[in-house]
């Protein structure tokens, strides 16, 4: 039988179709550790932040997406 630690507690669980709550030893620890993703004290890593990076769009018109549209083939929109 296998068994993991509980996440928040540490207290071993089996890790057996009837275990509840599994990973977790028990529906307190559940919440504790639901609480803490919803208060943002846990997060995935995932290098920079992508909320406060701002990517400079061109300064495009619709006029220069029209001749840049022109410039293409009628082939090129039936693929």
């Amino acid at each position: 039988m296998t068994s993991v630690n509980c996440p928040q507690c540490k207290k071993p669980v089996e890790w057996i179709e009837t275990s509840q709550y599994r990973p977790f030893c028990s529906k307190n620890c559940q919440l504790i550790d639901l609480g803490e993703w919803a208060n943002e004290e846990k997060s995935i890593p995932c290098g920079a932040n992508k909320d406060q990076q701002t990517t400079k769009l061109p300064d495009i018109d619709i006029e220069d997406i029209e001749a840049m549209l022109s410039e293409r083939s009628e082939d090129f929109f039936k693929e």
